[in-house]
């Protein structure tokens, strides 16, 4: 890892890539580590992206070139890992997130993750197969997301989507408009519940839909912070109140 300067006494620190519309995911992954600044700590970096669609210019967001000039401005502050805090992956293709991963490793020097490949990772070690799948996204996105899943062997029994592409309307759906949609989708059994779209607020209601629907709540916010932790060789059972996964 390329390193400016190194003290071993530091905290370790998590470099988080963030859409420039998501007001969500920052207050929720800090709040994670609240208490833990000795140990572990969130520094964030934003490049832009504004709308969620198939449509071209919305593709083009998430092209390689501005998410490894955000990554390099991370690595300025010498972070352990750096995560991109988004999902594109799951309709862009999980293979599209590996390849990010290692253009950001060869051009940093600085291990890296993704929502999507740390849900798929916290699947495989908890042996999930089925899901209910959870976005505030269109049709035609949960369709490209559920094709994926397929791919890595992840059934999807229910799914649910809002109809919704301007990200920045994410992170005000409400939280009675959230818990309405795990009602839906929990009609059935399932491994676990996917929510996948890191500014939508699913995670203040985690704990709460956990306990009333006995299902373990995998959230694309909750498994990269789980993951990226333990990349930077934090416990994340270190983390209190925010679901299971942290309890498992």
């Amino acid at each position: 890892m390329k390193k400016v300067l190194f003290d071993e006494k530091e905290q370790k620190k998590i470099g988080m890539l963030t859409p420039s519309s998501n007001t969500t995911l920052e207050p929720i992954c800090s709040s994670m580590v609240c208490g833990l600044e000795e140990m572990v700590t969130m520094h964030y970096g934003r490049f832009r992206v504004t709308k969620i669609s198939l449509e071209e210019d919305a593709l083009s967001q998430f092209d390689t070139a501005p998410m490894l000039e955000a990554s390099k401005l991370l690595a300025d502050a010498d972070v352990d890992v750096i995560a991109w805090n988004g999902t594109s992956g799951g309709w862009l293709g999980f293979d599209v997130d590996r390849k990010l991963c290692a253009e950001i490793e060869k051009e940093t020097g600085i291990p890296a993750t993704t929502s999507m490949l740390s849900q798929l990772k916290a699947f495989q070690q908890y042996d999930v197969k089925t899901i209910h799948l959870i976005t505030p996204y269109t049709e035609d996105i949960n369709e490209l997301l559920i094709k994926e899943y397929e791919k890595s062997g992840i059934k999807v029994i229910n799914s649910v989507c809002l109809g919704q592409f301007v990200n920045r309307s994410f992170a005000l759906v409400s939280q009675e408009k959230i818990q309405e949609m795990f009602q839906e989708v929990c009609k059935d059994k399932a491994d676990g519940i996917s929510v996948v779209c890191t500014n939508l607020p699913a995670m203040w209601s985690v704990p709460a839909m956990e306990e009333k629907y006995g299902i373990t709540v995998y959230d694309t916010i909750n498994t990269v912070v789980w993951d990226a932790m333990k990349m930077v060789g934090i416990n994340p059972a270190l983390v209190r109140g925010w679901g299971e996964l942290f309890s498992k």
